[in-house]
C-alpha cells in the first residue's frame, strides 16, 4: 500500500519544483487556497491561479482551467506541480487534467483523498502527495523551489 503521506515525497516535490498550478485558488482571503497560493509565492514558486470566475489573485493572471494554463505557459516553463484545492470527489478530475498537462507532481490538500486518482497519477509517473498542505510543510521539508 502506498503511504500517500509520504513526507519524503512532499519534501522531493518542494525542493525540485518550482511552477505550481493552484487549482480552486480563491481570491477570498479566508480561504486556505488564497493564504497557501500566497505562502507559495513569498516562498519563491511562481503560482498560477486556476479559477474561473475571477481575473487577478496575488497579482497574477486566473486562468479557467489547467488546459488553458498549460497552453499559456512559455516552452521551458511547464506547469510542474498540480496543488488541488478542491472537494475529493472533485480531484479526480482535475489529476487527469495534470496528467493530460504532463505535470511532473499533484499535491491534494489537507482533507483531499482519491485513492483511484492518485493511482492513476502515479501510474503515469507522477509523484503524488494527499492530505498534506505547501504551507505546513514548506517550514519543515523544504526551504523553497531550486534556483
Amino acid at each position: 500500500m502506498t503511504d500517500w503521506r509520504d513526507p519524503a515525497v512532499a519534501s522531493r516535490i518542494l525542493r525540485e519544483f518550482q511552477v505550481w498550478a493552484v487549482v480552486g485558488c480563491s481570491p477570498d482571503p479566508a480561504r486556505a487556497s488564497h493564504g497557501v497560493s500566497r505562502t507559495l509565492q513569498r516562498h519563491g514558486f511562481e503560482m498560477i491561479p486556476v479559477y474561473p470566475r475571477e481575473t487577478l489573485i496575488h497579482g497574477v493572471a486566473t486562468v479557467p482551467d489547467l488546459a488553458a494554463a498549460a497552453a499559456a505557459r512559455p516552452v521551458d516553463r511547464p506547469i510542474q506541480v498540480v496543488d488541488i484545492f478542491r472537494a475529493s470527489h472533485r480531484a479526480g478530475a482535475h489529476v487527469d487534467e495534470a496528467i493530460a498537462i504532463g505535470a511532473r507532481a499533484v499535491w491534494m490538500q489537507l482533507d483531499v483523498w482519491d485513492e483511484a486518482a492518485a493511482e492513476r497519477a502515479a501510474a503515469a509517473g507522477l509523484l503524488v502527495v494527499m492530505d498534506r498542505c505547501p504551507a505546513i510543510d514548506l517550514p519543515t521539508l523544504g526551504a523553497g523551489p531550486p534556483a
